[in-house]
């Protein structure tokens, strides 16, 4: 087995580094369940990143079996497929109703059907090593895919000239883990591994430029928003980090309305509120989903 092989020693070495710094990544989101378990509220956050993650770690499962030699591949996503499923228990245990027919729903689609359909197709349509190569290429491409996610916080980044959203923290660990897993995948001579964490790597250098030049820049506020009523809304962030080798994803949700008819001093000492909870008082949830 390539990645257990002591004919691969640097290969073990990385694939095991690499699956601590996933193990460690996956486990990030533990203050924020335990908040919802003690709070009995999901409390505005989203359940996507975690059903995303749910599938990227079926998926590579399903390569890792196919192609036999990646156990490294199936320790961490066999961990991350328990893991996401707790979360995803405990997430449908506190979440309205509505969030809950909407998991549901997500689950269903992604997890069963769409699984379902790339499980049967490869199945059918190829054999052999033709099988591992198309369900390769469908790895790498829904990798890619989920790479488009992080353009959001970098935007908002750029935008309100704020790292709030983005820590340094996690996108060194990111970087790291895109380097280490690259180098697993090189060492294996795997493209299918190594090719998405050159993106990753990309994208955790891009977000450690941006760290480092807006961290002592002067916040620009949102743009504010006002409906038909005009009441002034400070604007509803919610911003999805997902990151493949491995994923993270970071959930922000912050939302305060000044009520209509308020007399502008208070409407003011309102939006300085507004402002300080969302630098002081932002939830974050960091998670990863794949390697």
């Amino acid at each position: 087995m390539g990645g257990l092989s002591l004919q691969h020693p640097w290969a073990f070495a990385f694939g095991l580094l690499g699956n601590v710094i996933s193990f460690m990544t996956y486990l990030a989101p533990l203050p924020t369940f335990y908040r919802i378990y003690r709070s009995k509220s999901t409390q505005g956050f989203q359940s996507v990143p975690y059903v995303v993650a749910l599938f990227s770690a079926m998926l590579w499962i399903y390569y890792a079996l196919l192609k036999s030699d990646e156990c490294l591949l199936i320790t961490i996503n066999s961990a991350g497929c328990v893991i996401e499923t707790i979360y995803i228990i405990i997430y449908l245990t506190y979440a309205p109703k509505q969030a809950k027919l909407f998991t549901a729903k997500i689950l269903l689609l992604l997890n069963v059907g769409v699984f379902g359909l790339i499980l049967l197709l490869t199945l059918l349509l190829s054999e052999g090593e033709k099988r591992v190569v198309m369900l390769g290429w469908v790895c790498v491409g829904f990798s890619v895919s989920v790479f488009v996610a992080p353009l959001s916080v970098i935007r908002l980044v750029v935008r309100t000239r704020s790292v709030e959203f983005m820590p340094f923290s996690l996108s060194v660990s990111l970087t790291v883990s895109a380097v280490v897993w690259f180098l697993y995948g090189l060492l294996i001579k795997d493209k299918y591994v190594a090719l998405p964490n050159i993106l990753g790597f990309a994208f955790g250098v891009i977000q450690m430029g941006l760290y480092t030049l807006y961290r002592n820049a002067t916040p620009t506020p949102a743009p504010k928003q006002v409906d038909d009523d005009d009441a002034v809304k400070v604007p509803e962030h919610v911003v999805n980090i997902s990151k493949l080798g491995p994923a993270a994803a970071i959930e922000l949700n912050t939302h305060n309305p000044i009520e209509p008819g308020m007399p502008p001093l208070m409407k003011e000492n309102s939006l300085a509120c507004a402002s300080d909870e969302t630098k002081g008082g932002v939830d974050k949830a960091t998670h990863v989903e794949q390697v």
